[in-house]
């Protein structure tokens, strides 16, 4: 696949933005955020205005929620729900694998998960050579599927997280192996989602078609 290609911003407002925010993070460095963050910013709330609001907003979520010491919780037990695969896909993107068969909406925390999640995510984002691309490629592996692994409360939080705090973020999302059940419940999942972040799914049916994404052979077997 070629390079990806991004919506153009205003320069003007990514000048004024660049401003503010040092004005922010001269008082406080916690709160300073690279021109590829500021880009995206802008790219996901269009004004400097709402850009702005939004980057304050999730550094103050990222405070509250500990998001800096999530590499210190108990993972063991959570490591069959995602995984950061080590490779990237064919435009150099990390990739996190979830496997919906090891997911079960009522046998799991669902405060515990999310936080696993944001932990992959994070980890996946230092993982980006942003001058390359500062995307991520998501799996959702929906082998041996069935309804008891829809868990629409986690499909939720992962999207508003994408949404407010990782904006911009999503390069892709990959659904393979969806069983035709699936295809009931995929309507519900649509109307969750924004244009711009629904027209980045795309269900892969075959290897073939696999392969202008990613690699095959980087999926896990293991999980």
């Amino acid at each position: 696949m070629s390079a990806e290609e991004l919506a153009p911003i205003n320069e003007q407002d990514l000048k004024d933005l660049k401003e503010r925010m040092k004005l922010i993070a001269d008082a406080d460095p916690t709160q300073y955020h690279n021109e590829f963050s500021l880009r995206r910013y802008l790219r996901a709330f269009k004004t400097t205005d709402d850009a702005f609001q939004a980057i304050l907003k999730t550094n103050k979520w990222r405070e509250s929620y500990g998001v800096a010491k999530l590499n210190e919780m108990e993972r063991s037990h959570l490591e069959n729900k995602a995984r950061l695969l080590r490779h990237r896909d064919c435009v150099g993107r990390p990739v996190i694998y979830i496997p919906a068969k090891n997911h079960s909406s009522s046998a799991r925390d669902i405060d515990e998960l999310t936080r696993f999640i944001v932990y992959n995510l994070e980890e996946a984002c230092k993982k980006c050579f942003e001058e390359v691309t500062d995307r991520l490629c998501i799996v959702f592996d929906l082998a041996e599927f069935s309804t008891s692994c829809m868990d629409y409360q986690l499909v939720q939080n992962l999207i508003w997280l994408l949404g407010k705090h990782y904006p911009e973020r999503l390069g892709v999302c990959l659904i393979i192996n969806a069983p035709g059940i699936f295809s009931t419940i995929w309507p519900a999942i649509r109307m969750l989602l924004d244009d711009n972040t629904a027209k980045k799914v795309k269900f892969v049916s075959n290897e073939v078609d696999l392969c202008q994404y990613l690699i095959p052979d980087i999926l896990p077997t293991d999980m």
